[in-house]
């Protein structure tokens, strides 16, 4: 493992690329997207996405809506939603995927406020438990992806109630792997092939006894004919996207975050993907499987944008990367019906052993030390 020199991330997160400058250091990919930013004229892009507004305005008569915007309710749905309805004049219909485990009460409130502050219908989908269940421990167990199937339908729903209601301007947030360094790292205003960024990406569901009828939206939009009648886009391409300045635009607007809830063991932070509890086991799943996790994401953004220091980046990487927060394990295993023993049982199966190696007390540990 090595680790760019200007954030903390390391070249073991999936499709990142890394650079080496004349005087040795090495600059990954988001960081590198990132100080490109600065040459963007943005004023420009924001014309274009006015352009692209017209085009759709009204298509749907007056009083009806002419784009949708994909949400969870969280910041960055909380800032979409301003810039499309309260920027822009759009009338947006609002999709979200309710993941079925414990809400946070922050969770609660904001999908309540997002509706109640913009004045938007929210469409949420609460997928079939059952199927959930039997897909995670699947996907779990063979892939170490416990969340694929509600990542999978945060990307296909949107798609497909987009469909229905001939909204084809379909509105997402950030294009995760240019922001943050991943395999379709291309800058691009469309979001079509948002399958290819990692996160939900095809996989063989051969050996799960799933009835295929238990799955009818859940689909890539680009195998059926509702990609063609589309044309879902990424905000940030149109506006410099910084996920910290849409934090305390969300918080003037009665977004909560978790301060007073709950203090996370595993993040650097208490306003990300705060609506459920489980849900977050996801991100820590790369520790195992890459050697980072969600420290270590969000301290990289918080360098980038000039609010910490590198070295104080690495103090907490190095305390709070591994530490996945017991409440997360606690509501995970009582979800899907397993032991704390098999959950970790399966953890242990993921371990990366190129990476990690198991020291006489039975713990998992980095070969490769950050600073």
């Amino acid at each position: 493992m090595r680790y760019c020199d200007f954030c903390v991330m390391p070249d073991s997160r999936p499709g990142i690329k890394f650079t080496t400058l004349n005087d040795g250091r090495l600059k990954c990919s988001a960081c590198v997207n990132h100080e490109n930013k600065q040459k963007i004229d943005y004023k420009a892009r924001f014309k274009e996405l006015e352009a692209l507004c017209d085009k759709h305005r009204g298509r749907n008569g007056s009083n009806d809506y002419d784009c949708a915007i994909a949400v969870s309710g969280g910041k960055d749905s909380h800032f979409q939603v301003h810039i499309m309805k309260e920027k822009l004049g759009m009338n947006p219909v609002l999709f979200s995927v309710e993941d079925n485990f414990t809400m946070t009460q922050a969770g609660k409130s904001n999908l309540r406020n997002l509706s109640q502050e913009f004045g938007c219908h929210i469409i949420s989908l609460k997928p079939n438990i059952k199927t959930q269940k039997a897909l995670m421990l699947y996907t779990f167990e063979k892939y170490g992806k416990p969340t694929w199937y509600i990542d999978r339908l945060i990307y296909s729903y949107p798609f497909a109630m987009a469909a229905k209601f001939n909204t084809p301007l379909l509105v997402y947030g950030e294009n995760v792997s240019y922001e943050y360094g991943g395999h379709d790292s291309a800058e691009t205003p469309s979001a079509k092939d948002i399958f290819l960024n990692g996160v939900a990406s095809d996989i063989d569901l051969s050996g799960v006894d799933i009835d295929p009828k238990d799955l009818q939206l859940f689909y890539d939009p680009a195998s059926s004919n509702y990609i063609n009648n589309l044309e879902p886009i990424y905000l940030s391409y149109f506006i410099k996207w910084n996920s910290y300045s849409n934090y305390i635009f969300a918080k003037s607007r009665g977004f909560s975050d978790l301060k007073s809830e709950w203090d996370r063991t595993h993040t650097v932070e208490d306003f990300d993907q705060v609506d459920t509890i489980a849900y977050t086991v996801h991100a820590w799943m790369k520790y195992p499987k890459f050697g980072h996790a969600t420290a270590t994401d969000y301290a990289s953004r918080l360098v980038r944008y000039g609010l910490m220091d590198r070295a104080k980046a690495i103090e907490l990487v190095k305390e709070r990367d591994h530490a996945l927060d017991p409440r997360c394990v606690e509501d995970f295993c009582n979800f899907i019906g397993i032991s704390k023993s098999k959950f970790w049982k399966i953890i242990e199966s993921h371990y990366n052993l190129d990476i990690f190696t198991k020291n006489e007390f039975g713990e998992y540990k980095l070969k490769y030390k950050i600073g």
